[in-house]
């Protein structure tokens, strides 16, 4: 089996806060601001992962935490999202 070097994880900005969500375990947390929510991923992770066989869970020793977020990019018709979509401004 081969194990995977990296935890993926999506930051996503709420209405109030920020969202980091991982994609392969079932950690979500939230922060204010990015850097708090980054810190908050990484110390949730942690915890997660903590005295766990990473093995079992496809897991390297060691593995990097990826981060991806979610932006929408303003635009005076609306609202694009990163990938393009067009979301029209209420």
């Amino acid at each position: 089996m081969v194990l995977q070097h990296t935890i993926k994880a999506i930051i996503r900005r709420g209405d109030t806060h920020y969202v980091g969500e991982c994609v392969e375990i079932a950690v979500v947390t939230q922060g204010k601001t990015l850097d708090e929510t980054v810190e908050n991923l990484r110390e949730a992770v942690a915890l997660h992962l903590e005295d766990e066989d990473l093995s079992e869970m496809g897991l390297a020793p060691d593995p990097t935490l990826i981060l991806t977020m979610e932006v929408r990019l303003w635009h005076p018709t609306g609202y694009f999202s990163a990938s393009g979509a067009h979301h029209c401004r209420g």
